[in-house]
């Protein structure tokens, strides 16, 4: 197991629905007051020692109280009680309800079970590539395959004496690691033989009926890929003069 940091942006939870949480570190804060009381300090403790940063952001310190917090709220953790080490603040112990026991185990038959709808930022800039990248696409996606390469021995990384069960979703983001690398490296090398490329003009316009006329800026940036003079064509609108009620 890793133990890394991650950016996390407190923002105001809302309540969980049946659905499931709504933030893996739900789910994580949730197991752990399951698995015995706690205050929120070991709690982040454990959530670095066992890797669970990993999936779950909890760079900021008080993701885990806001987290806390909410799920104070559902009711689905409750406070048990106070403790004091010497020397140390007093701290708030928490504990799982009954309820709460119930809802992780149906948010864990349900995420499963069933794949969720996520929504990552890298198919997203996959799906709006600008033809102005194209003299750097390769570069750019050669960096991203390097970096996850870089980061596949920590998760591949032996740990003697522990159960499989307890690495299984390094095991898990592992493999999904390597089967990006490895379509990383087949959409490079496409880009490289020049199987995959951005549309031209005459494209663009070929394909109009099925997905909308393109823009005229869409038209100059395929042109300029192209390496084709950018239009003539005007941008400016013609104003007209508004048109009057007429009165009955």
């Amino acid at each position: 197991m890793q133990a890394q940091d991650d950016v996390y942006a407190p923002f105001s939870m809302p309540q969980p629905s049946s659905s499931g949480p709504r933030s893996p570190l739900w789910m994580i804060v949730l197991a752990l007051a399951c698995e015995e009381p706690m205050h929120p300090y070991r709690m982040q403790t454990l959530i670095k020692q066992r890797g669970k940063d990993q999936v779950a952001n909890v760079a900021q310190r008080n993701s885990v109280y806001q987290t806390i917090d909410a799920l104070v709220s559902a009711g689905l953790i409750r406070v048990r009680g106070t403790a004091q080490e010497e020397n140390r603040p007093e701290r708030t112990i928490y504990e799982a309800t009954e309820r709460g026991r119930e809802v992780l185990l149906d948010w864990l038959r349900s995420a499963l079970s069933t794949p969720a709808r996520e929504f990552p930022i890298f198919p997203a800039a996959l799906s709006t590539m600008d033809p102005r990248l194209k003299p750097e696409l390769r570069d750019l996606l050669e960096a991203r395959a390097q970096t996850l390469q870089a980061r596949l021995p920590a998760l591949e990384k032996a740990w003697p004496g522990l159960p499989r069960i307890f690495l299984i979703e390094d095991e898990y983001m592992a493999a999904m690691m390597r089967a990006e690398i490895a379509w990383l490296r087949g959409i490079i090398e496409d880009l490289r033989a020049g199987r995959l490329k951005f549309p031209t003009e005459a494209e663009l316009r070929r394909i109009a009926a099925e997905m909308g006329p393109p823009s005229q800026e869409a038209l100059d940036r395929a042109r300029q890929a192209a390496g084709e003079p950018r239009s003539p064509v005007s941008h400016k609108r013609s104003a007209s003069p508004p048109r009057r009620r007429r009165r009955s």
